[in-house]
């Protein structure tokens, strides 16, 4: 898209003037500054792409023989508006220059890689990071695990890898190992055996259930505290996609259309920008332990999910119409909740005595201050002070982080902790990103990493009405503005929840666990996203 002329930045890296192709004569001026390309023919106005919208950037021989010229393309993808009243998304642009620098084309190459390889490194540069977080970058060239759920959402993950996600991984220059899940807890079982040190970065294209198969995979290996450190990309491709949802949303990004939403967050992918991951430890009765991403829910939330099943091939919609069911037949359930409020989390960001990546991989953003480049794979992003994430957990033999916020389930809760007095519930919601699913903006103050649990509950007494209009108000993210008499909102580091009403569902990422008491604790960056 031609923008406005204006004063070329100062800071200007490469200067050279090329055609198009070999049989243009029509020479062009390219200017790479630290933020953006400049392409001018003489007398026209220069077309301006930023740097934050480069994908990647390639160099290459010609396809005849004869050709001594060598290329190289740039691939943007700024977000344009498509049409009135609508939203920006991102459309992709690619420009393609001819270089001759010489009749040899081993030097024309070598000219056409110094430009490629400038572009790409400045493109690195531009990436958008949140003040007093820590970051890392993947390595490039990536290698890539992507697995795909072919019967997530309405059964087109695969169709939309091969038509969307693929040729953008290509032009981002990732290598990818692609692998198509064959049944339930596939993934699982082959992460918790793979040999991980094949792929810096495993991405899941599918819903949520995909991801929780590969969370629980990684915690259930001998090596979980390396494994649970590797980088995680999520692809929407199923129902829900409140995960990929949230990443639009962290990157400020309005709601998108799914199609729209793959897009960028496809982008976002290849960009590697790795974020700390908060990861919910849940214990059932049986002592059996998961851990998660998204969110526990019992009552209406979980009775929604796991009822409308039913409705998969619809998409999104099953949602919908899962929730009227659910409001005609509107259920009360009597039960006892517990939580530990969050006033003692420290502030978002660094915890007290955080240590940098080694080798220099690390890419805090404090003010005033431009994060290094990395190329190394992240190894330690983040040591929270909120538990202790070397420890094992002494009985039972699971692994993973020590939950020493909580007593065991057989024993009260600690007396610091705060009791619900009340015992009938509509919901009980439990959301640790900022959405619960593509159109339901559930926790609007929740960041990436910010070690919170955000707890919703809505005591029975509540009218069907009152019910629809928050739950319509949360495609917005305004339902707390409501100010609805039956509903209650805190942010809480860990919680229990006894059922008292024998028949139930209650559901951790969307996925139907043991129905029974269970707790959770938050354990601070114990994994790590793709969240560019």
């Amino acid at each position: 898209m031609a923008l406005p002329l204006r004063k070329v930045p100062a800071q200007v890296l490469l200067c050279g003037e090329f055609t198009l192709s070999t049989s243009s004569k029509d020479r062009y001026s390219v200017i790479l500054s630290s933020t953006e390309l400049q392409v001018q023919k003489t007398g026209q106005t220069p077309l301006l792409l930023q740097l934050l919208d480069c994908l990647g950037c390639r160099a290459f021989k010609g396809e005849d023989s004869s050709d001594t010229g060598a290329y190289f393309s740039a691939y943007f993808y700024p977000f344009k508006k498509r049409r009135m009243n609508s939203g920006a998304v991102r459309q992709r642009v690619v420009q393609t220059f001819r270089v001759e620098v010489s009749q040899d084309p081993l030097e024309n190459l070598k000219e056409a890689e110094k430009w490629a390889q400038a572009i790409q490194d400045s493109s690195i540069q531009q990436l958008p990071k949140q003040e007093g977080q820590l970051y890392s970058l993947l390595p490039r060239p990536c290698r890539l695990l992507v697995l795909v759920n072919p019967h997530s959402g309405t059964g087109h993950a695969l169709p939309l890898f091969h038509s969307h996600v693929q040729g953008m991984l290509t032009e981002a220059g990732a290598q990818y190992t692609l692998l198509v899940t064959e049944r339930q807890n596939h993934a699982r079982e082959l992460l918790q055996e793979a040999d991980l040190s094949q792929w810096d970065a495993l991405v899941v294209l599918s819903g949520d259930g995909l991801l929780f198969e590969v969370v629980n995979g990684l915690m259930a290996r001998a090596d979980w505290e390396d494994a649970v450190r590797k980088p995680l990309g999520i692809l929407p491709g199923g129902s829900g996609n409140a995960v990929a949802t949230s990443i639009n949303h962290y990157s400020g990004r309005q709601t998108l259309s799914s199609k729209e939403l793959l897009l960028n967050c496809t982008f976002l992918l290849c960009k590697g920008l790795v974020s700390p991951l908060d990861l919910a430890s849940v214990t059932t009765a049986s002592g059996k332990r998961h851990f998660s991403f998204l969110s526990v829910a019992w009552g209406f939330v979980s009775d929604v999910d796991i009822e409308s099943e039913k409705y998969r091939l619809m998409g999104a919609a099953r949602f919908t119409v899962g929730t009227l069911m659910q409001l005609a037949a509107l259920r009360v359930y009597r039960g006892r909740l517990a939580y530990l409020p969050a006033q003692e989390l420290p502030a978002p960001g660094l915890a007290e005595g955080s240590p940098d990546l080694p080798g220099g991989a690390s890419l805090r953003c404090l003010p005033g201050k431009t994060p290094s480049e990395s190329n190394r794979a992240p190894h330690t992003l983040y040591n929270s002070s909120n538990s202790n994430n070397s420890g094992k957990v002494p009985s039972l033999g699971v692994q993973g982080p020590a939950d020493v916020l909580l007593a065991p389930l057989d024993q009260p809760v600690p007396a610091h902790w705060t009791m619900v007095k009340e015992e009938h519930f509509v919901l009980v919601l439990v959301v640790y990103q900022s959405h619960l699913s593509q159109d339901l903006l559930a926790a609007p103050a929740a960041t990436l990493g910010d070690g919170l649990l955000h707890l919703f509950y809505v005591r029975a007494g509540i009218s069907r009405a009152a019910l629809l209009r928050l739950f319509l108000a949360m495609e917005k993210g305004t339902h707390l503005e409501l100010r609805c008499p039956h509903l209650s909102y805190v942010p809480v580091r860990a919680f229990r929840l006894e059922p008292y009403t024998p028949k139930g569902v209650i559901t951790v990422d969307g996925e139907a666990v043991e129905y029974g008491p269970i707790q959770v604790q938050v354990h601070r960056g114990l994994g790590r996203l793709i969240a560019g």
